[in-house]
């Protein structure tokens, strides 16, 4: 679980890049809904790391739906859903405000603390290749593939429907 939140920080700020307005892919992010595939790496001290993650990632306002690691986090907003499928394990949290990193919605409305560690590799009409530079020497890349941008569609689908799981998984609720 902690290597599935260290990625999605790192999303999370991709996703400050994302909202970035020098990039004409970037203006489009408010008032959508938009998805894309993520792969995401990292790299210390200028050399490669082997650990390499992708997934999917819907976002609309503040509420997000991610996967990756094998983990689904849903989000409305108001609260998070942390879905580990094979293990049969739920994690729910109240989402806070401060909470940036594990959210990346909400990280969109805080990308300008981040610009000055940013360096964007390319773009294109449905893609964006960014590098952040981390104080500790390290560089997270993260590139968005077949990004698509839709007409809001509202938040009903992003909440976790808790009755529907089955009797076998293990909900732990820290709300």
């Amino acid at each position: 679980m902690r290597r599935f939140l260290t990625s999605l920080m790192a999303l999370s700020l991709t996703l400050a890049a994302f909202a970035q307005g020098s990039i004409p892919i970037l203006d489009r992010v408010p008032g959508h809904r938009v998805q894309f595939h993520y792969t995401y790496s990292l790299s210390q001290g200028g050399k490669p790391m082997t650990q390499v993650t992708d997934g999917d990632v819907t976002v609309e306002d503040n509420a997000f739906l991610l996967s990756g690691l094998g983990l689904e986090v849903r989000s409305d907003g108001t609260t998070r859903w942390s879905i580990d499928r094979d293990a049969e394990e739920v994690l729910i949290e109240k989402v806070e405000k401060e909470d940036l990193f594990t959210n990346p919605a909400l990280f969109i409305s805080s990308y300008k603390g981040y610009m000055d560690k940013l360096k964007v590799n390319g773009s294109s009409q449905n893609s964006l290749d960014v590098t952040l530079l981390l104080d500790d020497d390290t560089a997270a890349r993260f590139v968005l593939k077949n990004i698509v941008f839709l007409d809001k569609q509202g938040k009903s689908d992003f909440p976790l429907d808790e009755k529907s799981l089955p009797k076998s998984y293990v909900v732990t609720d820290l709300r």
